[in-house]
């Protein structure tokens, strides 16, 4: 068998007692950085040999973790945080693992974007993963013109080197939107600062991000009900009441003792 473990995004506590099982069941154990994965497998006195498996040899490594397979090894593979193939290598493994009818599963567990997600307060009924954006200026227009019309939240994966060019890119493509950056999620130091794209807050640069982006918007007059749910859920990620009537007042461009008004009935 061959096993897709979800592994920490942050807390190493984040890793389900099966994931734990199951790395120390396995013969081998395909990692995307092994000496990130160490950190982790040394936490829980797992030891098992170890082999690289990353976006500059996934070719290569996948074709070598089908021949263990054959070979009736048992194989774990993991990436450096959450889940393996998301925007991290594994979609060639899988494949090829189907075009050979070898057996795989996966070990769920943490997730950075659906943690962001919730951390936001955006709209989590309906939501669109892009991930990364394209380095080649051609590739992520590209990227940004079949997205630029849907209308549920967007998730976007973020470099730090990449942070500011991102969101500014953003800005000029899809307009002055509702943004949402979370990082050092689980951490001590977990950070979730909401925003306007053409309004860069001030934020030290420090590991990757989640940056979400509401959808395009629906011409609509501005009704109670909808104030309401936004208010809901501005409230349920602990933002204070007020600053949530100031941050909804800004982001509508409407007067803010009616969202006070609303926010008193909650």
């Amino acid at each position: 068998m061959v096993y897709f473990v979800a592994t920490p995004i942050g807390n190493l506590k984040d890793i389900t007692f099966r994931a734990i099982e199951v790395l120390n069941s396995v013969d081998v154990i395909a990692c995307e950085d092994t000496r990130n994965s160490l950190k982790l497998l040394n936490n829980y006195n797992i030891t098992k040999k170890l082999i690289a498996y990353h976006k500059f040899n996934e070719k290569n490594s996948a074709e070598g973790i089908v021949k263990l397979a054959k070979e009736n090894k048992n194989i774990a593979v993991i990436s450096d945080a959450g889940m393996p193939v998301i925007s991290d290598p594994g979609a060639i493994l899988i494949n090829k693992l189907i075009e050979e009818n070898i057996d795989y599963t996966v070990i769920p567990g943490a997730s950075a974007s659906l943690s962001a997600l919730l951390l936001s307060g955006f709209d989590a009924q309906t939501f669109t993963f892009v991930g990364f954006l394209d380095e080649r200026n051609k590739v992520r227009m590209e990227q940004v013109r079949k997205i630029k019309d849907i209308e549920t939240t967007l998730i976007f994966y973020i470099s730090p080197h990449n942070l500011i060019k991102d969101i500014e890119f953003l800005n000029i493509n899809l307009g002055n939107r509702r943004a949402c950056l979370v990082n050092e999620i689980t951490k001590v130091y977990e950070k979730v600062i909401r925003f306007n794209l053409g309004e860069l807050p001030e934020f030290q640069i420090r590991g990757e991000y989640v940056l979400l982006v509401e959808g395009k918007s629906v011409e609509k007059v501005e009704d109670t009900d909808s104030i309401e749910q936004e208010l809901k859920q501005l409230l349920k990620t602990g933002m204070a009441k007020s600053d949530a009537v100031k941050y909804i007042s800004t982001c509508r461009n409407i007067p803010k003792n009616k969202v006070y008004k609303i926010a008193l009935n909650l």
